[in-house]
């Protein structure tokens, strides 16, 4: 079974919902471990005060070495899908899929509103996409994460 290091932000309730959400999906997909799905949010490094240097280099630590521990990154891209018309995914989450995609990590892209387009770079640096409002969660599943067939973002933008 497969570990996951779950990437999206997770600054308001809305956005902790997604993570719920999908990190209950992947719990029930029979190729995920359960207990090997890792949230950043769940794992803060408490030994310093927050966004301190040492607080930084403990958390980009963490975070880049999970990611190098996981076996795939499923990214929630809805960054601000309750404030605005655009899809910019959080900063954060993007560098993730960026240095996944680098480390030839596999990368798995979720998205709540289709009616928002994927950045290019993500489109083109994503191994699947689902699309939570056409596909539902059951997508994700039943998505054989042994296998990682193609599943392509249909409204890539520049």
């Amino acid at each position: 079974m497969k570990s996951v290091y779950l990437a999206s932000p997770f600054f308001s309730p809305a956005q902790k919902e997604r993570i719920a959400k999908v990190k209950a999906a992947l719990s029930n997909n029979k190729t995920i471990d359960p207990k090997n799905i890792f949230i950043p949010h769940e794992h803060e490094y408490k030994a310093a005060e927050f966004g301190s240097f040492e607080w930084q280099k403990a958390t980009f630590g963490l975070d880049t070495n999970q990611i190098d521990a996981s076996d795939v990154v499923v990214a929630i891209v809805d960054y601000k899908l309750e404030e605005t018309k655009e899809n910019e995914p959080d900063s954060g989450t993007a560098f993730e899929i960026g240095y996944a995609y680098a480390t030839k990590t596999p990368v798995i892209v979720v998205q709540f509103d289709p009616e928002k387009e994927v950045n290019l770079m993500i489109a083109q640096g994503l191994t699947a996409y689902f699309d939570v409002t056409k596909e539902g969660l059951a997508a994700l599943e039943e998505y054989d994460f042994d296998e990682l067939m193609p599943k392509f973002c249909p409204r890539p933008v520049i």
